[in-house]
């Protein structure tokens, strides 16, 4: 076969991953037509081996997906709050062993021996927000909603550090944190300690009540949808959209290729804190799969990774450090959840590092 027939997502990866390319496609077929559709990026030091959209990023208007285009992160945004986190460590603005009735000091009594560092691993035992909105809410959550909610509830799931629980709750605390620590609002501090100095233009933390319209922020804007009684619904939005910390950045893929660049040094994240955020410090329960949990990240075996679900968006992002690949999946659809089928894309593309 003449190098110049083969199309242009495999001369994107070169002869030698021709066929880990057509197994991609292959892999990604749900996603493809008119349908909403998926950004998948598969970097291999640092270089894209492949790079290509699939689908809608919005069925009403017919825009199709491409690699600049927007997704809701969802909890990938995790890794970006626990960074946050850590980068004020690393300023000496805060401790991860600080209470977080420290920072936040209208929290009850209870959660006292809570420390951030329980947050970031999802050990600290605070009551889910999710089941603590009242029956009958129509509007949207803010983060300011979640800690009025917790400040009222005294219980907690177990004693602080004992267990694992996973913490949408943690999260939107430590945003909270992050504003306290560093006198910036969550978005500020975002885009000035880690999307600009990254070159991360199309990211941004999505602010449902910031005068400027959604729509003029959130450039390439993929909409969420799901399968519904036969056909595709808009579901953008839900009463928990609006929060931040646990969910609320809007990246492409592009932009996700500069963030996985500077978590190999020190440009961003000292080599203290990419240990710190890298090492389990929990072991996940009550998932179908087995992983540790470090400050944003799940653990397993040689991969660090983590899944974003959010009302019709579906996310991953998988690294394998040792042999510098990672595989990035965002999706604009209730259905598939991705993590499995990232896996297999990857599986031909870590052949030759692997030796098999």
């Amino acid at each position: 076969m003449r190098l110049a027939l083969l199309p242009a997502s495999i001369l994107l990866a070169g002869v030698a991953h021709a066929d880990a390319v057509q197994d991609a496609d292959r892999l990604m077929q749900a996603y493809q037509g008119d349908v909403p559709g998926a950004a998948l990026l598969v970097l291999e030091d640092g270089k894209p081996l492949l790079r290509k959209g699939y689908g809608l990023a919005d069925l009403e208007q017919h825009t199709r997906v491409t690699p600049q285009t927007d997704f809701r992160l969802a909890s990938v945004s995790k890794q970006f709050t626990a960074a946050a986190i850590l980068l004020l460590a690393q300023d000496h603005k805060l401790s991860l062993d600080d209470s977080i009735r420290h920072w936040l000091p209208s929290l009850p009594a209870t959660a006292d021996r809570v420390t951030l560092r329980q947050l970031l691993s999802h050990t600290g035992g605070l009551v889910d927000y999710e089941d603590l909105i009242p029956p009958g809410r129509t509007t949207q959550l803010d983060d300011q909603d979640v800690l009025r909610m917790l400040s009222a509830t005294p219980r907690s799931y177990f004693p602080p550090g004992s267990a694992y629980r996973y913490s949408n709750t943690g999260y939107v605390l430590l945003g909270l944190v992050v504003e306290q620590a560093s006198g910036q609002s969550l978005q500020d501090f975002l885009a000035r300690r880690i999307f600009q100095p990254l070159h991360m233009e199309h990211t941004l933390l999505y602010v449902h009540d910031d005068p400027t319209p959604t729509e003029s922020k959130v450039p390439n804007r993929a909409y969420g949808y799901s399968w519904s009684k036969g056909r595709w619904l808009r579901t953008d939005q839900s009463l928990t959209s609006a929060t931040r910390g646990d969910g609320g950045i809007y990246s492409n893929i592009d932009d996700l290729a500069k963030w996985d660049a500077a978590l190999y040094d020190d440009r961003l994240l000292s080599d203290a804190s990419r240990k710190a955020a890298f090492s389990p410090h929990a072991k996940v329960t009550g998932e179908p799969y087995e992983a540790s949990y470090g400050y944003g990240w799940r653990i397993t075996g040689e991969t660090l990774w983590h899944s974003g679900e959010s009302i019709g968006f579906r996310n991953v992002i998988v690294r394998w450090p040792k042999q510098h690949l990672t595989v990035i999946l965002l999706s604009n659809r209730n259905d598939p959840e991705p993590y499995r089928t990232v896996l297999k894309i990857a599986e031909p593309f870590l052949r030759p590092a692997s030796g098999h």
